[in-house]
């Protein structure tokens, strides 16, 4: 997980820095920690249902519940979400107080 969080952060700093916008640096890095994680349980439900063949994969194979049992696909984009979110929240607030 911390490896998820650490490409969440670069990528909201690499956003967030030349737009000069860390709300945006956010929803970047959130969007990709949650594509990541649903392209994973992609490849699961093809693993498990789909005979190893993505063309037997339904268009709602990622978003299968069979898929999401575990804990680990929740926290790998969860917790990424949440730190850049903070990130954002923090930054916010300091921007706000400088200004006055």
């Amino acid at each position: 997980m911390i490896p998820h969080i650490a490409v969440a952060l670069l990528t909201q700093a690499a956003v967030a820095l030349p737009l000069r916008s860390w709300a945006a640096g956010a929803v970047a890095a959130s969007a990709w920690a949650i594509s990541r994680e649903f392209t994973q349980a992609e490849y699961r439900w093809i693993e498990q249902f789909g005979a190893g063949r993505r063309a037997n994969m339904p268009w709602w194979g990622g978003l299968d519940p069979a898929v999401w049992q575990r804990a680990d696909p929740w926290l790998d984009w969860i917790v990424p979400m949440l730190a850049v979110t903070g990130v954002a929240l923090a930054m916010n607030r300091r921007s706000r107080l400088a200004r006055s």
